[in-house]
Parts: structure tokens; sequence; C-alpha cells
């Protein structure tokens, strides 16, 4: 007696295939729209990455973008590299970072900036090396985060001294890792931004230099291009907050301080001193910031710094500069 057959019937093995199909089309309709769903059916949220102290870290103190993830990076570099990997959408960082990025082949536009920010950085030294002048530092060690907005500012200086790298000892450290070593004395000088440069400015610590004159130290908003292209509206909604919440601050210093402090977690005073000379309004990306951009682009370059060519202009991306006007 033959055995039954345990396999489907040929209409029912047919129905499971075009079903199959269809779900793997519907599939593949949703991921080319822009944003893959969850199973309640929302898309996914928009991933900002921000820095300590930058007006991204107020907007995600007041809560005024409950929509979206935040990721915290220590510095520029760090931030650009989690673009790289696709970890974020948009990222806040200073003028060298998307150098630096643009030069490893990080694919990203550069959507907006901010008024400049000269007296945000500076070079430390302690009080009682008796450094009058950046060119008192010749034949020193220098200590600065690799292709931070302060690695800007050191060849500026060194170019306005007359100096070359080579007339200093250059090392490259982490914020985290600059602070102690300032303070333990195992470097002459620290090339730092706000707020570590607030935190740093204690008794005995000299200024010895800003980027006064020197170099713009604006911020940068940078997207990843998908992000640009198929989250448009999202990103420009996103913006907007970012823009109303950094005229706020501009316009209630006090309860930005306050709401900041416990933000970044450091004093409400340091959290002042820093923001008075930091705080600046967020601005569109011309073709002018174009031409600042690829000015220091060049500059690297010209110093064995980067690899070249690099054409940061064609990175600007200005279709969101309504709303920064």
């Amino acid at each position: 007696m033959p055995t039954p057959s345990t396999s489907r019937p040929p209409q029912r093995r047919l129905l499971t295939a075009v079903l199959t199909t269809v779900a793997l089309l519907a599939t593949v309709a949703v991921s080319a729209c822009g944003g893959s769903a969850d199973a309640g059916g929302t898309k996914d949220k928009l991933r900002i990455g921000y820095q300590r102290f930058g007006g991204l870290s107020l907007v995600k103190a007041r809560g005024a973008a409950p929509d979206v993830e935040w990721s915290l990076f220590e510095s520029g570099p760090a931030l650009t590299e989690a673009l790289k990997a696709g970890s974020i959408d948009i990222g806040q960082v200073g003028e060298a970072p998307p150098v630096f990025a643009a030069a490893g082949k990080i694919p990203f536009s550069v959507i907006g900036t901010s008024a400049p920010i000269p007296q945000g950085e500076a070079v430390l030294v302690k009080a009682d090396r008796g450094y009058r002048s950046f060119a008192d530092l010749k034949g020193r060690t220098v200590a600065l985060n690799k292709g931070s907005n302060v690695h800007w500012l050191l060849v500026r200086l060194l170019e306005a001294n007359n100096m070359t790298l080579k007339d200093i000892q250059v090392k490259y450290l982490k914020p985290a890792e600059g602070r102690p070593a300032f303070d333990g004395g195992q470097i002459d000088a620290w090339v730092i931004w706000d707020p570590y440069f607030a935190l740093a400015e204690q008794p005995g610590v000299q200024v010895l230099a800003d980027a006064t004159g020197l170099a713009s130290n604006r911020e940068y908003v940078l997207a990843t291009p998908r992000a640009v292209d198929k989250r448009t509206d999202e990103i420009r909604a996103f913006l907007q907050r970012y823009r109303e919440v950094t005229d706020w601050g501009i316009a209630h210093p006090e309860e930005r301080a306050s709401t900041l402090a416990p933000e970044l977690k450091i004093p409400q005073d340091v959290t002042s001193r820093a923001l008075a000379r930091s705080a600046k309004p967020l601005a569109p990306v011309t073709p002018a910031i174009g031409d600042e951009l690829q000015a220091i682009t060049d500059s690297f370059i010209a110093l064995e710094l980067i690899p070249g060519p690099v054409d940061l202009r064609s990175r600007v991306d200005g279709r969101f500069n309504e709303v920064f006007q």
C-alpha cells in the first residue's frame, strides 16, 4: 500500500510562493522610501551626534527635540568616524574635522555653520614657566587633539610666528588625556577648546593666545548624503528647532547656563564663562564658507598633514540655508 504524500498540494505551494514574493517586495518598497519601519510601523529616529558644550547640547538639555536619538562624542574626529560608520545622520564639529574627514573619503555634506568663535579656543601654559608669546614655545612640547579645530589654530599660530611644525614637539592627546598631562607638567602648552578650556582656567594658568585674527573657529553641521536626500523634511524641521534654541540661549544667557551646566556636568560659573565667549548664532553655508573651508584644506595638504587633492567646496550644501537666514 503506497505511503500518503506529506508534501503540499501544488496550488498551496504556488500560493505560498506568491505571498512570500509580495512580502519581500513590500519590504524593499519601505526601504526605498528612506526609512525602515519597526513593529509599530514608525520610522527610525533621526540620529544626532553632538559634543559637550556645542549648540546641540542645549537642544538636548532643553528637550527641544524629543523625537531624535542622541550620541555623545568627545571630539569632532570621533564624530566623523560615526558618520563614516553610518551610526549617526547629523553631527556638529569644528573647522578641521571636515577637512580630515574629506581626506579620509568619508561621505558627508556641510549643511550649516555658525558665526566665528575665535575666543573659544586657546593655547594654555603654566604662568610660572615664563612664556610670553607663542614663539617662546620653540623646541617645547605642545599638545592638542589631532584633526580637531585646534589643529588649524596651531597651523595658523606657527605661520604667524614664522615657525613650522619642526620647531615644536607636537603631542597628540585627546581632551581627557590633555588635561592631566597639562596639570602634571608633562607638556609645555595645551591647545584646547571650550568647555575644556574654561575648566582648565585655574589659578596659575595663562592664556598665551586664542584664535582672534587667526582662525574663525566656526561650528559646522555635517550630515550624511543619504539623510540629506531621503530625510530632507525631517532635517529641515530639526535644524529649525536647533536655530530656535540657539537664538533663545543667546537672548537668555543666565537660563542657558543653568540649563547646560547639569547636562555638561560642570559648575555653572564655568559654563557661563565659556558660553560668554563661545555661544554664537547659526549661519547659512555660503560660497564664502566653501572658500574658507577649502583654504584650510589646501593648507593641510601643503603641510602634508593630509593627502590631496581634496575638494571641500563640493561638500557644501545650501538647501537648508533659509532656516539660518
